[in-house]
């Protein structure tokens, strides 16, 4: 009897050892299976934040779960350009699988860093002109992406529709800024063909937005903002200038427009951070950044809100809300 309990006791031991070791392969496994993805932003903003959530979510639904078999690390810059190249230097060292870089000024000096990290930037405008690509065509390097181009012909085409005697449209911009530069240059070719004239005013920094914004009163028929990030990241002041001096404003990404604008003709920015996410899902996967050609968003939405439009003295057509993709009062 004593020999069988014996037996018995040390099959159930074995049995726990085995377990325990099986287990532990297991969390082993998973361990070295688990793929790290940092992320990094220029400024927290609705634009940018959609883009960082988007991206996370589509990682999600690949079946990457943070604290599963995923790390997933996200820095902000805090709009300042130091801190932008601090974080480059930071990620680079820490070696992720992939890096993605939202903003032009987060791109740049995590391009600059590494030649060989896979990098995916998002929200750029320009990514030509932000010299992170050379063209849409695979780069063969390690960077890859999703852009925000917009058609300046569109653009146009919506601030005659929502003012149609405008003559002098203005904008406030960052000269530092890559992207807006080159959307500034696109946008006065075209305003030219209209027979419209561009004003502009330089405003470096966030703080800069306002006063820059009511340096314009009187001299503009119309606001109109680029994705700019200083712009775009303290959007409510700009609003209040244009509120205050009863001037439209005509934004060219809808997420400003549930903070003021009238009206904007632009990329849905989750569903660029989930378009994002799906390009991070193919590199941990193992496809090489370089083969992976970037790539504007197409499907662009209208968005317009009615209680800005009557707060900055416009009235807008039947037709134009008609064809709003949606309508905020």
């Amino acid at each position: 009897m004593n020999e069988e309990m014996n037996m018995l006791a040390l099959s159930k031991s074995l049995r726990a050892i085995a377990g325990a070791l099986a287990l532990s392969a297991v969390c082993a496994s998973a361990l070295a299976a688990e793929k790290v993805v940092a992320v990094t932003s220029y400024v927290e903003h609705p634009a940018l934040d959609a883009v960082r959530d988007g991206t996370k979510d589509e990682l999600v639904a690949a079946g990457f779960e943070p604290g599963k078999n995923l790390k997933w690390e996200f820095q902000s810059a805090q709009a300042n350009a130091g801190t932008a190249g601090q974080i480059a230097k930071k990620f680079v060292g820490d070696n992720p699988d992939v890096i993605v870089a939202i903003g032009t000024p987060s791109a740049q000096p995590m391009v600059a860093a590494t030649k060989t990290i896979p990098i995916v930037y998002s929200a750029i405008a320009d990514p030509m002109a932000a010299q992170l690509v050379k063209d849409w065509k695979p780069s063969g390097t390690n960077v890859t992406g999703m852009s925000h181009m917009l058609d300046p012909v569109k653009q146009v085409e919506v601030i005659k529709r929502v003012v149609p005697e405008a003559k002098r449209v203005g904008v406030v911009y960052n000269p530092g800024e890559a992207n807006s530069v080159s959307a500034l240059n696109n946008l006065k070719g075209e305003l030219q063909k209209a027979g419209l004239t561009l004003v502009e005013a330089a405003a470096p920094r966030s703080v800069d937005v306002a006063p820059a914004a009511k340096s314009l009163i009187g001299k503009i028929d119309v606001m109109y903002t680029t994705t700019d990030n200083n712009v775009v990241s303290v959007f409510e002041s700009l609003a209040k200038v244009c509120n205050d001096a009863k001037l439209p404003l005509i934004a060219s990404d809808t997420g400003s427009v549930k903070r003021g604008a009238v009206a904007a003709l632009g990329v849905n920015f989750y569903d660029m951070g989930r378009q994002t996410g799906k390009l991070v899902v193919r590199i941990l996967k193992g496809e090489k950044a370089g083969d992976i050609p970037s790539s504007p968003v197409k499907n662009l939405e209208l968005y317009v809100n009615t209680s800005a439009a009557q707060k900055q003295g416009v009235t807008l057509s039947p037709e134009f809300l008609k064809s709003a993709t949606k309508v905020l009062n």
